[in-house]
């Protein structure tokens, strides 16, 4: 990996497929509906293309239970449609990147189903299997993260499998060089199609720890977290750097890892020249707010400092070595006007979205953008507990009422925390159901899809759409933006978030009122006076500024190239 490796210089764009544009009207969105969506996605100007799990799978857990990787599941299409969504966007100068799902597969994938059938078989120990305690008992009292026991008993076989997810979800043994091996060959399989690379999902769960044993309870089950266990254990580095060595050093890609449990201070040992992956996603700003042992019923308060602290830690280690995954939503996450910035920003609308748009999308790493992210999609807050999907929600509701929730209480937890959130139906156009299908829905479209939609952001030159596009190019053309170096300027200031990116030839300011209301930022006058040239605001009119104070408005942010 060299300074400008193609994949540091792009926008990226997350599609969520089951949600991004209904095809043939069946009310589930599809690869055809992608496709036909390609020219959307260059105008704005993105370059890469990050799809959700489109594999052959029984759909517990929206594709991320897989049971054929080579194959593609009928709700999305067919392998003919895969390929032609490669070839289409390959004309368009952008890549697909396929989503990899190595720490478990569905429990009815061949391997799985052939394991369980005895304990002598070829593939007996591909997945994780233990004997009962002497009391029949699970092996360990670990809580899977979806609620309950990490451990389901298999009648057929007479022992317990390990899921660190759903029951649905069995582990695989990446102990076994077979399973390793296996891996590997189908990784290939997608890179002989060509795509761009990969996001991996929940990859630093794959090694286990080398004993299992009970560990302190932190619940009314008397259950542990599975990550205590199992997140970013010893040893794990060998295991990916194989799998970089027999996959990924083979072709131009990129790859980006979800990677919960590593600090930043481990960031150069998974990024970077001698790291294995591209570039890393990020977890600790993703997390402010949720409640200790992500109970989403037992909300953490934070500040605006706390959100620096966190993001600038981490640039710090990706200014020395390394590449980050610049996000604030993804198909996990709620949106993050509401996430980061409240109901008040919600109302304020458009500005407050840019002002986000801003904040993320120029700090050092390659940006991503989450579908709908770019109309101001919100939070959607569904009546009843009965019309989620999302298996973490239907949990979390479940655990706060056993934990002594009311149910409006732990509804409203689900409002703010929801993974459904950021998977209602993208909002095409004000006609029936958004414009994303003629037919109903899998899952309800956010009423405010009227107002909010793409149709209204390409008809309106000032849309978050167009800033976004502007963002995008401005990354482009500034050496800083893509290489510069990160400096957090008033770390303390509880209201504003500055900071510069600079490289030998050039320096970049950027200014942040978090706030809803007017603030007066205090700067020394070298700086008030070297940045004199405004290259991108979310203001239409500014405030003058005084000799060593700037005036900003609510939500407003300014880009300055500093001379």
């Amino acid at each position: 990996m060299g300074e400008r490796d193609w994949w540091k210089e792009i926008a990226v764009y997350q599609v969520y497929p089951k949600s991004f544009k209904d095809a043939n009207d069946d009310g589930s969105g599809d690869l055809k509906g992608i496709i036909e969506k390609l020219d959307y996605l260059q105008n704005l100007g993105i370059e890469a293309i990050w799809i959700n799990p489109v594999y052959q799978s029984p759909m517990v857990d929206n594709g991320y239970d897989i049971m054929d990787y080579k194959a593609i599941h009928p709700q999305f299409g067919t392998m003919q449609d895969m390929d032609q969504l490669i070839s289409e966007a390959g004309k368009r100068g952008m890549r697909i990147v396929m989503d990899l799902v190595l720490n478990h597969t569905s429990n009815q994938h061949p391997w799985f189903l052939e394991s369980k059938r005895s304990r002598t078989n070829a593939k007996k120990d591909w997945y994780i299997w233990r004997d009962p305690k002497p009391d029949g008992t699970a092996p360990t009292n670990w809580r899977a993260e979806f609620g309950g026991s990490s451990w389901t008993f298999d009648e057929q076989r007479g022992q317990y499998y390990l899921h660190c997810f759903a029951a649905e979800q069995p582990d695989l043994n990446w102990a076994n060089p077979d399973v390793r091996a296996a891996i590997y060959e189908f990784i290939t399989f997608w890179l002989e199609k060509g795509v761009g690379g990969f996001r991996l999902d929940a990859i630093t769960y794959i090694k286990k720890p080398e004993r299992f044993t009970d560990l302190p309870p932190n619940g009314e089950d008397g259950l542990a977290p599975v990550g205590r266990a199992s997140l970013n254990q010893p040893g794990i580095l060998d295991y990916l750097h194989e799998m970089k060595a027999r996959t990924f050093d083979n072709y131009d890609i990129f790859t980006v890892a979800e990677a919960p449990g590593v600090p930043a201070e481990q960031i150069p040992q998974f990024t970077g020249e001698n790291g294995v992956f591209s570039m890393l996603i990020e977890f600790d700003h993703i997390n402010m707010g949720v409640g200790s042992e992500q109970k989403w019923y037992e909300p953490m308060p934070w500040s605006l400092t706390d959100l620096k602290q966190i993001v600038s830690k981490s640039q710090h280690f990706v200014n020395k070595s390394g590449w980050s995954a610049l996000y604030l939503e993804n198909h996990d996450s709620p949106r993050s006007i509401n996430s980061y910035l409240g109901d008040q920003a919600v109302k304020a609308g458009t500005i407050s979205a840019k002002l986000l748009g801003t904040f993320y999308t120029l700090l050092k790493g390659t940006p991503y953008i989450y579908q709908g992210q770019e109309l101001g999609m919100t939070n959607v807050h569904y009546p009843s507990i009965d019309k989620y999907d999302d298996l973490s929600s239907l949990n979390q509701y479940r655990s706060a009422i056993r934990e002594g929730c009311s149910e409006q209480e732990a509804l409203e937890a689900v409002w703010h925390f929801s993974r459904d959130n950021s998977r209602t139906p993208m909002q095409w156009s004000d006609q029936v159901y958004a414009g994303f299908s003629t037919q109903k829905p899998w899952l309800g479209v956010h009423p405010n899809f009227v107002r909010v939609n793409a149709q209204a952001e390409l008809r309106n030159p000032d849309s978050l759409y167009y800033y976004y596009q502007k963002l995008i190019r401005l990354r482009k053309s500034s050496r800083a933006l893509r290489y510069g170096d990160y400096a957090l300027l008033k770390p303390d200031h509880e209201h504003v978030w500055a900071y510069t990116r600079s490289c030998s030839r050039e320096k970049m300011l950027v200014i942040l009122n978090f706030s809803d209301t007017l603030v007066d930022f205090p700067s020394s006058q070298e700086l008030v006076q070297a940045a004199t040239k405004l290259v991108l605001g979310n203001v239409s009119q500014r405030l003058p500024d005084h000799e060593n104070k700037m005036q900003l408005k609510p939500y407003e942010a300014r880009v300055y190239l500093v001379k």
